[in-house]
């Protein structure tokens, strides 16, 4: 199986925001999807600054993907709160869900 970025996009489908029950997808959190070679660096935001449970975001992102066949050392998680997220970045999907 050739890995795409569709494909690793596709396995974080299946990440939720523990509080929200939503796919981090679809809540617009992931930004950027880098694949070189077998290594992907993400670049993702949370709802908000000072989440307490990214943590538990990260040890799914990283369970997941490597359900698809990468290696934990060339998984790489990059933070950013600028351009900070708002609903405006969630699927219709996600607001639908949330009755918005």
């Amino acid at each position: 199986m050739k890995l795409t970025e569709n494909k690793i996009r596709e396995a974080l489908k299946d990440v939720l925001d523990p509080e929200l029950n939503i796919s981090i997808i679809d809540l617009g959190l992931v930004y950027k999807v880098t694949l070189i070679k077998e290594k992907v660096k993400i670049l993702m935001t949370l709802t908000t600054i000072g989440c307490p449970l990214f943590n538990l975001i990260e040890v799914e992102i990283r369970n997941k993907l490597q359900t698809i066949g990468i290696d934990d050392k060339n998984i790489e998680l990059e933070l950013t709160f600028d351009p900070p997220w708002s609903m405006e970045k969630m699927t219709e999907r996600a607001k639908a869900m949330l009755g918005i």
